[in-house]
């Protein structure tokens, strides 16, 4: 272990709650670290953070904060991702991306490590993580994608207001307290805080994640069908998507239907998902065993269960996918990334 390399290490969005879980992931798994710089925007520069039992303070992100950095992992937004991420390739640094920035690049690999690893290889500079709801979802399908092949996939997510950030969390949490003591209640919010009209979270489901694109699907759900296609390789692949903000803090919930180009048994198929890395099977409806996003919160897996033949197509299975969106769905997924480039760097 003495003469393992170790590198200077960059967590851009260092105060987010990515961030966080970031340094709490290169703390645990003893990351190979000489030396760890913790970034963000002004406004949260001074904070400080604990390492390892030391104490760090929170500089603001700028061009110059990557001169002698290796490795930097990014989540504080696109538009940081933007500007940062061109001038820190200028300095040596690999960077691996949380923000859609860079993700469907054509020269950017998109990578899940548990599906396409091998495309990290390819990188110039940029490695992109993808959408929270895509990396689980495609976890959960490749086993079956490479058994069987897959024509057509139908996804509804159900996902966690940490997924629009520590506000959102207060906001959920405030308005069920208002509307439980009978109060009033402004959303503020939700479903996106740029736009003029809010809807109330607690106690509801909001269809709509991110902005409307032109076609009448959100940003968020054309990154699923773009994000699947391109991580599998597949531009034939059918997919979509409708994703749906739930009050539940952490823990993205997927229903998912796929069409395989092949016949399958269904034990088989559960095998296979049980099999797969990352993934845990949890699926025995006599003892309503069934993954949960409370079980889920705080985990690094993926977890699947309700596996079951459709009763229409022969071919089309059906299945129930969840996840921690902040873990797997990003920090996790991002901290895989960075290990497998200091193990190729050894």
């Amino acid at each position: 272990m003495s003469n393992q390399k170790l590198f200077n290490v960059a967590v851009v969005g260092a105060t987010g709650a990515v961030g966080e879980q970031i340094i709490r992931l290169l703390d645990e798994r003893n990351f190979p670290i000489q030396q760890l710089k913790l970034l963000s925007s002004a406004r949260s520069a001074g904070t400080k953070l604990q390492f390892k039992g030391q104490e760090i303070t929170v500089e603001e992100a700028t061009a110059d904060s990557f001169r002698g950095v290796d490795i930097a992992l990014f989540s504080a937004g696109g538009s940081v991702s933007q500007e940062l991420i061109p001038q820190a390739i200028e300095h040596g640094t690999v960077c691996i991306d949380n923000t859609s920035a860079f993700r469907m690049d054509p020269d950017t690999p998109l990578v899940v490590p548990e599906v396409n690893i091998d495309r990290i290889n390819e990188h110039k500079g940029i490695i992109a993580n993808p959408n929270c709801s895509t990396i689980q979802m495609v976890a959960a399908l490749k086993p079956l994608y490479d058994r069987f092949g897959i024509s057509r996939i139908i996804v509804s997510t159900y996902q966690a207001v940490s997924g629009a950030g520590a506000r959102a969390i207060d906001e959920m949490l405030r308005q069920s307290k208002e509307i439980l003591a009978g109060k009033d209640m402004e959303p503020q919010i939700l479903p996106v805080g740029s736009l003029p009209v809010k809807h109330q979270i607690a106690f509801n489901a909001i269809p709509q994640i991110d902005k409307f694109t032109e076609n009448g699907f959100t940003y968020e759900e054309m990154k699923m069908i773009n994000e699947t296609k391109k991580i599998l390789g597949d531009d034939s692949l059918e997919v979509t998507a409708t994703c749906v903000r739930i009050p539940v803090v952490y823990g993205h919930s997927e229903s998912v239907y796929v069409e395989l180009k092949q016949d399958f048994d269904i034990e088989e198929v559960k095998q296979l998902i049980a099999d797969a890395p990352g993934i845990v099977l949890q699926d025995n409806p006599a003892e309503q065993q069934y993954p949960l996003a409370t079980d889920a919160a705080g985990k690094l897996e993926t977890f699947v269960g309700r596996v079951r033949r459709d009763l229409s197509n022969p071919r089309g299975l059906n299945m129930w996918i969840v996840s921690d969106n902040l873990l797997k769905g990003a920090a996790w997924n991002a901290v895989q990334i960075a290990e497998y480039i200091a193990i190729e760097q050894e």
